[in-house]
């Protein structure tokens, strides 16, 4: 299993980011490769991607949620990946969020573009172009400001 992490700054208040975070199904304007996300319940989604041509789906379930701290998740079957992305603020107007990834790749295509840090270089561009999309947009899309707590998976 890789991990991955990787930080950014943006120019958006913390509660903005963390909003727009949780429009999970809002990530296929930003995350490359991933080509549509359900939210089936507050818990539970369900993610389909291209990755090298070829299309692949998962389940993961919300682990913890914590508004404007957290989000952590963990794959219940398809691709094995699990992660959390915190949020910080950075002054009042500025905020800085972290991703840990933690990825198994699938096949010996995956193995290979893992080893060659296609991985990371992915999630480094998804939160740049997150980043210009909710500065771009000023305000978020939507919001879930409901908590989900499992002691059990805290970082």
């Amino acid at each position: 299993m890789s991990t991955i992490i990787e930080t950014i700054d943006l120019d958006v208040p913390v509660r903005t980011a963390y909003d727009q975070w949780t429009q999970f199904e809002e990530f296929p304007r930003f995350m490359d490769g991933i080509t549509k996300v359900e939210q089936l319940t507050d818990r539970t989604l369900r993610w389909t991607a291209k990755i090298g041509g070829i299309e692949r789906s998962w389940s993961a379930e919300i682990t913890e949620q914590e508004p404007d701290k957290r989000v952590a998740w963990r794959s219940t079957e398809g691709a094995k990946n699990a992660g959390v992305v915190t949020f910080q603020p950075v002054g009042d107007d500025h905020s800085r969020i972290t991703l840990h990834l933690d990825v198994e790749p699938s096949g010996p295509v995956e193995a290979v573009g893992d080893a060659l840090g296609m991985v990371e270089h992915q999630a480094e561009g998804d939160l740049k172009r997150f980043k210009e999309y909710i500065e771009t947009r000023r305000e978020p899309s939507g919001a879930w400001r409901g908590e989900i707590h499992d002691p059990a998976t805290r970082d």
